[in-house]
């Protein structure tokens, strides 16, 4: 993979090379890595390196060499306009003469006169550098802002189009992470590990996932590193399963997490497990025992960790070889006594690394395996056989976090004692967030206590789950390698990563209208059109390739109570995608509730004066709103950072699921599960189920987070001087705190008659919308559609 880096505040700043970059990356996926560091140049006393390009081994400096490279990657090298038209980028639109630059930028304007993209009917690489060109002209964003002449209505409309193209979202927003007077972001690290030996084409990095449970945000990061480094010098990446444990371990496991590594954009070159060396690895435990270096010890637990603990010897330690490989035997047999045994390494008894205090190698477990059956009875662990595998693997780099590093010399010290070629080890920090748990022990607590509805529970910080609650893919790989290879710890926050989501979803989201059913409000509309009238509105009014919609205009329309209750008589308000209303009578009910509203048309009025832009639903005959079931979620825990003693129980969150029954326009029926959509006014969502799929007949949206600070705030408020409740088990039809799961609330007498007029089922109970189909047994679809789909992927063959 070819690294791109960029100048934040370059003279120009880079914008055409960022451009092509990012265009490349849609053109090709995964072809860049694009990185943006503070300052004007990337090379002190050249202000002329503003860009580099390093790939293949060879590193390009300079943003006209490097946009010469990039054009080729963004598929432009044999198609002659484009060329053209970079050309024309890089050279006409760049000028410092004020009278050339105007003259180009009206030859420009003339050729867009009758077209929507520079060089055919898709945008290609000469929109990508084109924009580029103009953004990067202080002269033409001025005049955008202003709107002169000088630019022309074609070329302003052409530029603005590209502006919201999900290529250039992802440059925006990748630039401005990069604070002015730091050449890194809280959020964003160095990919600079120090890596030593590195020849092209010889790194070999792997991936060992253990398969007892689903990946995670965590997990995604290592596997990206290793991608990263195994691409970068045209290496070899190897996804191990370290299935060692049979107890915890199952297919469905390894299913999901080829899945999920595909979903990232991870294909590995080799697949393997731990488990095919099994011989070998108890050969080498042979070995370890006649050399004197390990010996079989039948302490208990308790005892095994206070000795340690203390620095004192086992009364096994000075055991004979013959007498090890005679237990040892026992152990592989499964005796009743080989069974109160396990095999320790002889390193050390008080080492102050207290990981060298003769650690445990093998131990027994009666649990069948699910690849190798009932074969084995003795397993090693994973400090013994992760540096033997990777020596035999050949892998040249072990990239690992850094809550291994104590356990780094342990590594180390088999490769002598067994004569095996050494493997480098390199660390890397964790990616921790607040109030998150990423322990797999811990989420394992809240599926198996039936706290959450599964691995892919959208409160969940796995790959699945975050894909459910609505985080895109891109968006996901885009903020992990932001990360780099830092070793820098750090407690992150979720903003961030959700504010880089919404920034490739909104571009490409179509608008939907939602009305709450509570307190739904019926409005008489003096004016409309005496039969319903249906007509066809754009999706997304800067998006026209999203199409259309069909929206009812009727005589009839439901406004939410929350907008009702603001309106005072005579008030002039507007109705969104319709026009001005003039409230004319509003009735209440004798709690204050608005029960029903009339409205006058005043079509003429300016919406520019009215202070209150609302939603609303009409219906026709054929065309009725849809039922649906709004969902937002809070985080599992109350505490920002959980600490090693730590009790999950103490620190639950009372109340993490929160629903609101609406009615949506008709358009959202035909929307498929993992379909992302913007609510207007409310923020986004995504398909969770479809009416088919759901028990009762709702479309169950879920909210996206836009990643502002306030609304990513934890939701629970502690009452001073109190401690948080510990969790109740609950049946399957309460939620984990003993509380019956929010139901519908029940029509009031302000609401019926709006309900009855809507014609829509009225669902009793909402439990089980939070009961889903394992993931893994899904349809799956070989590629992504669309970035505003969720999806799952063939598995590896």
């Amino acid at each position: 993979m070819a690294v791109l880096t960029l100048a934040q505040k370059g003279t120009p700043v880079p914008y055409i090379a960022a451009a092509l970059g990012e265009f490349a990356n849609e053109f090709s996926p995964n072809t860049l890595t694009i990185c943006w560091q503070s300052g004007n140049t990337l090379q002190e006393g050249n202000k002329a390196a503003t860009t580099t390009l390093e790939y293949n081994g060879n590193t390009t400096v300079g943003e006209p060499a490097v946009v010469t490279e990039l054009a080729k990657m963004a598929g432009a090298e044999q198609v002659e306009t484009q060329q053209q038209w970079i050309k024309f980028a890089t050279e006409r639109l760049t000028t410092k003469n004020f009278a050339a630059l105007d003259a180009a930028l009206a030859e420009l304007n003339h050729h867009l006169v009758m077209r929507s993209y520079v060089a055919g009917y898709v945008v290609t690489a000469a929109d990508a550098a084109l924009w580029g060109a103009l953004r990067a002209s202080p002269i033409v964003q001025r005049n955008l802002k202003d709107r002169t002449p000088m630019l022309g209505d074609h070329l302003v409309r052409w530029f603005l189009h590209i502006a919201a193209q999900s290529f250039v979202s992802r440059l925006v927003e990748a630039q401005t992470a990069v604070p002015n007077d730091k050449p890194l972001s809280v959020d964003q690290g160095s990919f600079d590990l120090g890596l030593e030996g590195i020849q092209d084409g010889g790194v070999v990095t792997r991936f060992p996932p253990e398969p007892s449970g689903y990946l995670h945000i965590g997990h995604a990061k290592a596997a990206l590193l290793n991608e990263y480094f195994a691409r970068t010098y045209n290496g070899k990446l190897i996804v191990r399963f370290d299935d060692t444990n049979p107890t915890k371990e199952r297919v469905e496991f390894e299913d999901s997490i080829l899945e999920d590594l595909t979903l990232l954009g991870i294909r590995a070159d080799t697949i393997t497990h731990t488990s095919d060396y099994f011989q070998q690895l108890y050969d080498y435990a042979l070995l370890l025992i006649r050399r004197g270096l390990a010996y079989v010890d039948n302490t208990d637990q308790v005892t095994m960790r206070d000795e340690r603990g203390r620095g004192v010897a086992s009364r096994c330690r000075d055991q004979t070889v013959e007498e090890n490989l005679e237990r040892f035997e026992q152990m592989r047999q499964a005796t009743e006594f080989g069974q109160t045994c396990c095999l320790r390494a002889k390193i050390s008894v008080d080492c102050p690394n207290k990981a060298m205090r003769d650690p445990v190698i093998f131990r027994c477990n009666l649990t069948k395996h699910h690849r190798t059956g009932d074969l084995w009875k003795i397993y090693p662990t994973y400090d013994f056989c992760c540096p033997i595998v990777d020596s035999l693997e050949g892998v040249t780099h072990a990239l690992r976090s850094m809550e291994y590093r104590d356990r780094n010399p342990l590594y180390e010290w088999f490769f002598p004692a067994l004569d095996l070629r050494p493997v480098a080890i390199k660390d890397f920090s964790r990616m921790n967030f607040v109030y998150t748990l990423l322990s797999k022990r811990k989420l394992q607590w809240f599926v198996d206590q039936g706290f959450v509805t599964g691995w892919d529970d959208p409160r969940f910080p796995t790959v699945r789950g975050i894909r459910r609650r609505g985080m895109t893919i891109d968006a996901l790989r885009q903020y992990v390698l932001m990360q780099g290879a830092s070793q820098k710890n750090m407690l992150l926050e979720w903003d961030k990563i959700w504010a880089l989501n919404k920034k490739l979803i909104d571009p490409v989201a179509p608008r939907h209208t939602a009305v709450v059913k509570q307190g739904l409000v019926p409005a008489t509309i003096v004016g409309a059109p005496a039969t319903p009238e249906v007509r066809d509105l754009p999706k997304h009014k800067k998006n026209p390739d999203l199409g259309t919609k069909r929206t009812v205009f009727s005589s009839l329309v439901f406004i939410d109570q929350a907008d009702a209750a603001t309106f005072e008589q005579n008030e002039e308000i507007t109705l969104m995608d319709w026009g001005n209303a003039i409230v004319e009578s509003i009735e209440r009910s004798s709690e204050g509730t608005v029960t029903a509203l009339s409205l006058r048309l005043h079509l003429e009025g300016d919406v520019k004066t009215t202070k209150k832009k609302i939603t609303w639903l009409g219906q026709a005959p054929d065309l009725h709103p849809v039922e649906a079931m709004l969902v937002d979620y809070d985080y599992l825990i109350t505490k920002k950072r959980l600490e090693e003693d730590d009790s999950v129980e103490d620190v639950l969150t009372p109340v993490t699921e929160f629903s609101d029954p609406a009615i949506v326009d008709a358009n959202v029926d035909s929307l498929q599960q993992g379909a992302i959509i913007q609510l207007e006014r409310r923020g986004y969502y995504i398909v969770d189920k479809t009416r088919t799929q759901s028990d009762l007949g709702l479309v169950t949206l879920i909210k996206i987070p836009d990643g502002k600070a306030a609304n990513l705030a934890s939701k629970h408020k502690e009452v001073p001087g109190t401690e948080p409740k510990k969790a109740k088990t609950g049946s399957p039809k309460t939620n984990p705190w003993g509380k019956k799961v929010a139901a519908t609330p029940k029509p009031s007498a302000e609401t019926s008659d709006a309900d009855q007029s809507l014609n829509l089922p009225k669902p009793e109970d909402v439990s089980s919308m939070y009961v889903t189909r394992p993931v893994y047994g899904d349809v799956v679809l070989e590629t992504p559609e669309n970035v505003s789909s969720m999806y799952s992927t063939k598995k590896y063959c």
